[in-house]
């Protein structure tokens, strides 16, 4: 009896409000439990709820059918509740799913709500999944989606096979990859592929802790500092400094020093002999080779100044 009177109140509750039956989403338990209780609609219903919805564009009418398949949208959510992500969230994605298959449903099809809508739920799912399991995405094609969602299961169901004696090897065979990829109808190469990938964690760039050697993460190797603003002015003036600023400096030198310091410091010959020598100079003015040394000496030194002050 009192069973009786709690389904009358519950289907007189949702023809006045369907809303009200179903609690705030953030208790999750609670939300799942009511959601169960929601009276199924027969075909008869859901056809003509369709046709209110379809040809008068009837809200209440949408809102019955969303709530009669709430409890779908739950157990579809429990299949991808091992991508680690909170299933509140996958409810609601699944939720969204719902609607857009309750707005596109045509009741003259032949075809229960619940089928049709199966597609359009477990595609939002996919698509929350895919953006929000690794911070970098892994499944961008086709191929690489339909391996994302059932290359884990697959591989389990062929260690099963296997028997205990593979329970540990990780990864797929040459033979489980063909056999995979035919199942599958992909390449090979693409089903290798994704195993790497999933098989792969995701590494934080930034240092979880601020003491010993655990704070030396990625960021410190990996960070490109060419084009860092100081490196940048400092490359600029240290090409300034090889052109404008020598030539610079070399203008404040007499003849025969320019000539001494071009000679040892920058000329290169073809053969990359460099030029001429301190004995090979000494000759050449008529002095000793410690006075070209004592006069190239002195003109490093008074081109060092130049360049300071340029």
């Amino acid at each position: 009896m009192t069973m009786n009177m709690t389904n009358t109140t519950t289907n007189a509750l949702a023809l006045r409000d369907p809303w009200a039956l179903v609690p705030p989403i953030g208790n999750l338990d609670a939300y799942i439990t009511a959601v169960n209780q929601i009276p199924m609609l027969t075909a008869e219903e859901e056809s003509r709820l369709a046709r209110e919805l379809q040809q008068d564009g009837d809200v209440q009418a949408a809102g019955r059918l969303v709530l009669s398949h709430l409890r779908l949208v739950v157990s579809v959510s429990r299949q991808y509740l091992g991508y680690g992500l909170p299933q509140g969230d996958l409810i609601q994605e699944g939720n969204v799913g719902l609607m857009k298959a309750v707005k596109r449903f045509d009741p003259d099809q032949g075809v229960r709500l619940v089928s049709y809508a199966l597609h359009w739920i477990k595609a939002e799912i996919h698509e929350y999944i895919l953006k929000n399991w690794r911070m970098v995405k892994v499944a961008t094609t086709k191929a690489q989606r339909k391996l994302f969602f059932n290359l884990r299961s697959m591989k389990q169901g062929l260690k099963d096979h296997a028997g205990d004696h593979e329970t540990f090897r990780n990864t797929l065979t040459p033979d489980e990859v063909d056999v995979v990829a035919r199942e599958l109808n992909v390449k090979p190469e693409e089903v290798v592929e994704m195993e790497t990938r999933l098989s792969g964690g995701d590494v934080a760039l930034e240092p979880q802790t601020d003491d010993g050697e655990e704070s030396y993460a990625p960021i410190a190797y990996l960070a490109d500092d060419s084009q860092e603003p100081t490196r940048v002015l400092e490359g600029r003036s240290r090409d300034l400094m090889s052109s404008h600023g020598i030539q610079h400096a070399l203008d404040k030198l007499d003849d025969r020093s320019r000539r001494i310091v071009e000679e040892r410091w920058l000329k290169v010959n073809d053969d990359a002999s460099g030029g001429m020598t301190l004995h090979e100079l000494a000759a050449e003015y008529g002095v000793s080779a410690e006075r070209i040394r004592q006069i190239e000496v002195a003109a490093l030194k008074k081109m060092r100044k130049a360049l300071e002050t340029a």
